[in-house]
């Protein structure tokens, strides 16, 4: 017993002795040479771009797609229905984003990169567009603020948050028309500060005309398309706004990695292929392949199924699924191949959609230019084919209901809009809501009373986190539903 105490004292000492060693050194020993200890602008950038544009790309499939009649759903059919529960990925992926911008924004400051600065604010405008056509009044100039100690920001009207994001978008062009330094981590435009400048005011020309029913803005849209020098646009397809994907993990498209079930969900629409077929039109082949039971047959054929089907009608429509066209191949299995990535990329906004615009602001006298409504509309069509990188037909602005007609202008510029904003985001559901093109009525067996939403509730959580700013915000706004319309569509 006396020689089990001694020898178990010695290990005990020799281990505190061993021990001691050890710890003069442990800090050193188990500092990781490589890490990153800190933040640079460069470093933060590119997961901003990354994470907000996944995140859009997730809801253009989800719902962007479905609402406005593009695709229609086979299976699981709520979302289609307008069962529509407790969607809050955007609020709380661009809120946690819009945290980094401000964090971006101030590294910009204290390291002397005024273009970062000026790339944040283009960032923050976007993020906050969609949050707020989405939701209606939403927290804006009180939101990231927790470091201030505000942990239930107000709610700022629609009206006031456009008003801030077309200020901020002014002031990001004028930083970066004097910015000379150089921009890293860029995504999007691999550092062209001057492509960037052109987002930001073709975002403005979007924003204006989005609240061009509700406020005058025909001198802020002519003195843009007046000073090109001070105020560029996108001029072609080179500009496009867009995040390119790669065929490697983990910066594939995102419904790459999809499960074959939940992509099969999603067919073609009968709203849209009635359309594209009418206009025998191309980019058909793209959007969707052909039924698999025709392909089987050796005649090919698109077939789509109407939106907003029972379950039980969904399922055994036209005879079942071998019958209903697919979503196109570069949208999944071949979004990784050389052809797919240039057809399955991230947006902000584009080319073709800014002719769309213009077009549809020289039609209404917005502005005035010397190039015509008509230029404009078919510079939106046949970029429209470049930005899926197809050659447009020769004869395509020929076609009946695709050449131009004074008489009808608007309804075809919003139609192509339409068409060329597939699988982009919300954009097209916030168009549709502010122009009424194209005319789409609710499925048959729809469960909102025969309308379409046009907006998301807000989320359930700002009911126990924020609840006296968020009834302050119903109170104003409307009732906290998906028929409420936002301030600009009233």
């Amino acid at each position: 017993m006396k020689y089990s105490k001694l020898l178990l004292s010695y290990i005990l000492l020799n281990g505190l002795v061993l021990l001691a060693g050890c710890t003069k050194d442990f800090a050193d020993i188990n500092e990781d040479k490589n890490a990153i200890t800190i933040i640079t602008p460069d470093l933060l950038l590119p997961s901003v771009i990354r994470s907000s544009v996944n995140t859009m790309m997730g809801e253009a499939w989800g719902v962007g797609t479905l609402v406005v009649q593009q695709t229609a759903k086979y299976q699981f059919v709520d979302d289609d229905r307008y069962i529509w529960g407790n969607r809050d990925n955007i609020w709380n992926s661009f809120y946690t984003n819009l945290r980094d911008i401000k964090k971006l924004s101030e590294l910009a400051e204290s390291s002397s990169q005024p273009a970062y600065e000026g790339i944040a604010l283009i960032l923050k405008s976007w993020m906050f567009s969609i949050i707020t056509d989405t939701y209606g009044d939403a927290p804006y100039s009180e939101a990231t603020a927790g470091d201030q100690n505000i942990l239930k920001p107000k709610y700022d009207t629609q009206e006031e948050i456009y008003t801030g994001i077309l200020k901020d978008l002014e002031t990001a062009n004028t930083i970066l028309s004097t910015s000379a330094s150089s921009v890293g981590g860029d995504l999007i435009y691999q550092g062209d500060v001057l492509k960037w400048r052109k987002l930001a005011n073709s975002l403005r020309i979007r924003y204006l005309m989005r609240i061009s029913a509700k406020v005058d803005v025909k001198l802020r849209l002519q003195a843009i398309v007046d000073n090109p020098s001070s105020s560029p646009l996108f001029e072609n397809n080179a500009d496009d706004g867009d995040y390119s994907y790669y065929a490697e993990a983990p910066n594939q498209f995102p419904n790459y990695t999809n499960r074959i079930g939940g992509f099969d969900e999603f067919r073609l629409s009968k709203t849209f292929s009635d359309v594209l077929q009418a206009f025998n039109d191309p980019r058909l082949a793209i959007f969707a392949r052909p039924t698999s039971a025709s392909v089987t047959a050796g005649s090919p054929v698109y077939v789509g199924m109407p939106n907003g089907l029972s379950d039980t009608e969904a399922l055994k429509y036209n005879g079942g699924s071998n019958n209903i066209s697919r979503i196109g191949s570069f949208y999944y299995e071949n979004s990784i191949t050389p052809a797919g990535l240039l057809v399955a990329k991230g947006y902000m906004m584009a080319y073709p959609e800014l002719q769309f615009l213009l077009a549809e602001a020289r039609l209404k006298n917005l502005i005035t230019t010397t190039t015509s409504v008509q230029t404009y509309y078919e510079h939106g069509v046949s970029g429209a084919f470049t930005y899926l990188n197809l050659t447009m037909p020769g004869d395509y602005l020929t076609r009946t209901g695709v050449i131009y007609d004074s008489s009808n202008a608007l309804k075809q510029i919003i139609t192509q809009k339409w068409i060329s904003l597939f699988y982009t985001g919300l954009e097209n559901w916030f168009e549709w809501r502010r122009t009424g093109f194209p005319v789409l009525v609710a499925g048959p067996d729809n469960q909102n009373g025969g309308r379409i939403p046009v907006r998301y509730k807000y989320p359930l959580n700002e009911q126990s986190q924020n609840p006296a700013n968020l009834n302050e915000a119903i109170t104003r706004q409307g009732p906290d539903d998906i028929n409420t319309k936002v301030w600009w569509d009233k």
